[in-house]
């Protein structure tokens, strides 16, 4: 009996045109300078409750080489928990796109979730996300600051403006109506990168890995509206006014001129 539900469960796990049942989740958290937020968000993360679907979650913290205590608090964090947690780290400091790649290739999951250390982002908002990746059976979520339903902080204006700008000129170019180019909450099925190849190191890795996956197959694609408590620069906020100029590039480069 128990290798009929085993058999059963495989078959539904490959046939791509039934909905996810059982599926391993890795949740990458690039890392650089949190040492007041990663314990915090790690907590969160252990003691969320996950969707009945979900059958093994691992934790895999890339630490883009932090200046501060960050990688010793997340050493001494791992050493007295359980809980699958992997802890990566650069010699030289990459940037964001960087680390999440380093991490896709230390994950073992089926479903990979990009997670900000910075708790700009609400972990509670994780299982909505997954259920909606299972019940649409698609192959990306992306998180939206702006979509409504949700009662947020107010946010900077000129922030808010440049990423509306470039969500307005990502889905002119592609196509396809997006609210939120930049936010860091993204989860995918992990084969996707078997139709994609990600290359930018910096904080345009979001807009390279949305647009790219647009030009797969649009339909496959949703967003879900998730909290955002905004930092400033004084509290920590790592995404400066000059970065803005490489994700612009970034939108350009493979929405325009459709690098691959």
């Amino acid at each position: 009996m128990k290798d009929t539900i085993f058999i059963f469960f495989i078959f539904l796990k490959k046939n791509s045109s039934l909905k996810i049942f059982f599926m391993n989740l890795s949740i990458i958290i690039p890392l650089f300078n949190e040492e007041n937020t990663i314990t915090i968000l790690l907590d969160k993360l252990i003691s969320l409750s996950y969707p009945s679907f979900i059958s093994n979650v691992e934790i895999i913290i890339v630490d883009d080489c932090s200046t501060d205590t960050s990688h010793n608090v997340v050493s001494e964090f791992i050493s007295n928990n359980t809980f699958q947690i992997k802890l990566i780290s650069n010699p030289v400091n990459r940037g964001k796109g960087y680390v999440v790649r380093q991490g896709i290739k230390a994950a073992n999951g089926d479903l990979i979730l990009i997670q900000d250390a910075d708790l700009e982002l609400d972990p509670n908002d994780i299982p909505k996300m997954l259920n909606a990746l299972n019940e649409l059976n698609i192959d990306f979520v992306n998180g939206s600051r702006y979509l409504p339903g949700i009662v947020r902080p107010l946010p900077s204006f000129s922030r808010y403006m440049g990423n509306r700008l470039f969500t307005l000129l990502t889905s002119f170019l592609i196509n396809v109506k997006i609210s939120d180019v930049a936010c860091g909450y993204k989860l995918f099925k992990k084969n996707l990168l078997d139709k994609i190849s990600l290359k930018e190191n910096g904080f345009g890795f979001e807009a390279e890995l949305i647009i790219k996956t647009m030009r797969i197959n649009p339909t496959k694609v949703a967003e879900v509206p998730v909290q955002y408590i905004p930092r400033t620069i004084n509290t920590g906020k790592k995404l400066k006014n000059r970065h803005a100029f490489g994700i612009l590039w970034v939108i350009l480069k493979y929405g325009l001129f459709r690098f691959k």
